[in-house]
């Protein structure tokens, strides 16, 4: 373990981070609505811990290891999630302490959308912007934005990178270079939120609340500017351009750039994940809106349809979203909508959740199985398309998921312990590992009410499903330690 090189590094980065307040800074001297200061002295104080931990060891000239990798994401996940909550405890709307400033800077960068604020209409404009910006931010990973700047400051990424990004095969290159493969990444990030801007201030929202939801809609957040999220609007339009903009968010960046490189779009077709991640999404929409004018929560089928589908998508993509109070829709529906959220988006998108290509995977090893009952002798592949895929690959799948629905159960049971019902329990562990953010039960629309300690666990839950389980808990092993 290099420690100085990962105190470098840590440094850096901090350097970075500092600079994201900036931007609120301004909206709220723009807007003339308070809150200025609060990013002032939280960038100050970043820009001062990053230059202590830098300066010492600036002239340090090593490179990075996979291991140094892994514990730099995870110490800089954590440390950005706590500093990302100076200006929120230093504001004096919303006033809140450590606990309920730390949830919110989390839940915004992992992308969860879970909030602990309430009044969003009447909150400065600077407190609004950055809630969003920070979604924005971590959307991709600000791990990947660093990669496309730490060589420019001679620190090596392709560690960075490995340790960040999500999936079964994390190796893949789009470009030889691994900085002009974040930035490739960056400008098909930023050129979705451009479109999605420009989409939403075109279907009636003003320009901030364009600019803010397209920043949570491509980065898969949920944070909204008014409390009652898209149903604020009132309009069939926005929910369609949301719909639109969250499918595209939930599929793998790469193939983005390959339908971009290529100008084709069958190659979004041609891909089984895609595939398979549509046809979820439909079926499950097809049920909600059935569903939904069967029972007559809506009055016409043009709401029911509406809703169910943008619910299903917002849902299934672990957006989280809302137009309607969607726990308290009939029957099985909100648990439904729940479990969709646990496949979440595409491997490389922005989505949370298990991944639908492990899904895939899943069940192709599952059929595989039932096909050696019956022909013990014989040797059948797991394709996806027409690839065979390793036997490691499929196994590291199977422990993927034994480990996920292990961490669920402890998550549970340690929420539990709280004092929270089964219910809200159930549905707040799944909302923070999938990184969805709305749950069932008492936070079904907001988590102000959960203790301090409930608080904190659904913390770790949500930095958990952020870095993939794997990430994290590999620095708990002791083979990590040996030399």
């Amino acid at each position: 373990m290099q420690i100085l090189v990962i105190q470098k590094v840590l440094g850096l980065l901090l350097i970075v981070f500092s600079t994201t307040m900036l931007p609120p800074a301004l909206v709220g001297w723009i807007y003339g609505d308070g809150e200025v200061r609060p990013f002032l002295v939280g960038f100050g104080l970043t820009l001062a811990t990053g230059l202590l931990l830098w300066i010492p060891v600036a002239t340090v000239d090593r490179d990075l290891r996979r291991r140094d990798g892994f514990v730099i994401v995870v110490l800089f996940w954590t440390v950005l999630g706590l500093f990302g909550a100076l200006p929120l405890m230093l504001a004096d709307t919303p006033s809140v302490g450590l606990t309920d400033a730390a949830f919110e800077s989390i839940s915004a960068l992992t992308t969860t959308g879970a909030t602990v604020l309430v009044g969003l209409d009447e909150m400065p404009h600077a407190i609004l912007f950055y809630r969003q910006w920070l979604q924005w931010l971590g959307g991709m990973g600000i791990i990947v934005l660093a990669v496309a700047v730490l060589p420019m400051l001679g620190v090596g990424g392709m560690q960075l990178y490995r340790a960040e990004t999500p999936g079964p095969v994390k190796d893949t290159k789009l470009t030889p270079r691994i900085a002009e493969t974040a930035k490739a990444l960056w400008y098909i990030y930023l050129g979705l939120t451009v479109a999605c801007t420009i989409a939403y201030w075109a279907a009636g929202m003003s320009v901030f609340d364009a600019v803010a939801h397209a920043f949570s809609t491509v980065a898969i957040g949920g944070f909204s500017t008014h409390d009652a999220s898209m149903g604020h609007f009132q309009s069939a339009l926005v929910e369609a351009v949301a719909v639109v903009f969250l499918l595209l968010a939930g599929i793998n960046f790469a193939l983005h750039f390959t339908a971009w490189h290529k100008q084709s779009l069958r190659v979004y077709w041609a891909d089984a994940e895609v595939r398979t991640y549509v046809t979820v999404l439909f079926v499950v929409s097809a049920i909600g809106a059935g569903y939904l004018y069967w029972t007559g929560t809506f009055g016409s089928f043009g709401s029911a349809l509406h809703h169910g589908i943008f619910q299903a998508v917002s849902i299934g993509t672990t957006a989280g979203f809302t137009t309607a109070d969607y726990a308290h829709w009939p029957g099985f529906l909100p648990v439904l909508l729940l479990f969709v959220s646990f496949i979440g988006g595409c491997a490389g998108s922005t989505g949370g959740g298990i991944k639908v290509i492990r899904l895939l995977l899943l069940v192709k090893q599952g059929l595989r199985e039932l096909r050696r009952l019956v022909h013990p002798n014989a040797h059948i592949a797991v394709k996806i398309g027409t690839k065979a895929l390793d036997d490691r690959v499929v196994d590291a799948v199977w422990g993927f998921f034994a480990t996920y629905v292990a961490v669920y159960a402890l998550l549970l049971l340690a929420l539990m312990a709280t004092g929270l019902d089964q219910v809200t329990a159930f549905s707040a562990v799944a909302a923070s590992l999938n990184n969805l953010g709305p749950g069932l039960g008492e936070v079904g629309a907001n988590y102000a009410a959960l203790s301090a300690s409930a608080k904190w666990i659904l913390c770790l839950a949500m930095l958990l499903g952020r870095l993939e389980i794997f990430t994290f808990l590999v620095l708990l092993t002791p083979d990590f330690w040996r030399r």
